[in-house]
């Protein structure tokens, strides 16, 4: 094999690895989007095995960022990845943590929603959590499919509707204080909820965080600490010069 052979040979097979991580990042995330829907549903069923099901479901996210970790590190080793590639190893190391993070939530909401299996679903059935649980597990796919897409537009659309959970979250947040107060009965439930709000409040800010890096991937540019109509401005003023 000459040296232009090996040159080929050698970025065929780094290529492969780095679709092959990339892949291993998308499959984790369609597993912790099921997780997500399965602990809400736990909750506005009122199925305690099944909340009970998706916490102990937690140990195969951990055992999927461990997994991803380690491949990327052997890439970092053994590939000594510059430019756009660096970039991609740099947003999954990321990105697996904030999925990670996103199984934690939803381990907790599973615990709660088992817990109050156990006790008389309010006349709404939880409507409002529903609601918002549908709401992000919809930013959290299309998190994910502007990642797998490398599309930075995508991912700045999905990022815009971070505040409208957080609208949600909160309306949900004064509901229950509301509700504590006109009975002290109601303290040990509306505590659960507004835990459980929390939880898929903070799993938006993660999918939010995963479409900061697409962007990041794409033009190179952290906006972590930008405001996104700053981003909108720069990136379309991009677009004209291009």
């Amino acid at each position: 094999m000459d040296t232009a052979e090996l040159s080929q040979h050698i970025s065929r097979r780094f290529n492969e690895d780095l679709e092959r991580v990339r892949s291993q990042v998308l499959n984790m995330g369609g597993f912790v989007e099921q997780q997500l829907a399965k602990a809400v549903s736990a909750l506005v069923e009122g199925d305690s095995t099944l909340g009970e099901t998706v916490a102990r479901d937690d140990f195969e996210v951990n055992r999927m960022e461990v997994s991803i970790d380690e491949e990327c590190s052997r890439i970092l080793a053994t590939r000594a990845p510059a430019a756009s590639d660096l970039r991609l190893i740099v947003a999954i190391l990321k990105a697996i943590t904030d999925l990670e993070r996103m199984g934690d939530e939803c381990e907790k909401i599973g615990y709660i929603a088992s817990r109050l299996a156990t006790q008389e679903r309010p006349v709404n059935k939880y409507r409002e959590i529903k609601h918002l649980g549908r709401v992000v597990q919809n930013m959290v796919h299309d998190s994910l499919d502007a990642f797998a897409r490398m599309d930075a537009e995508a991912a700045l659309r999905v990022a815009r509707q971070d505040r409208l959970v957080d609208e949600e979250y909160e309306a949900i947040q004064r509901q229950s204080i509301t509700f504590m107060m006109e009975d002290p009965r109601n303290i040990r439930r509306a505590l659960d909820v507004m835990w459980v709000v929390r939880a898929i409040e903070r799993i938006g800010d993660h999918a939010k965080n995963i479409c900061e890096y697409v962007i990041f991937m794409v033009h190179g540019k952290d906006i972590r600490h930008v405001r996104l109509e700053d981003v909108e401005a720069e990136l379309a003023q991009r677009g004209t010069k291009n």
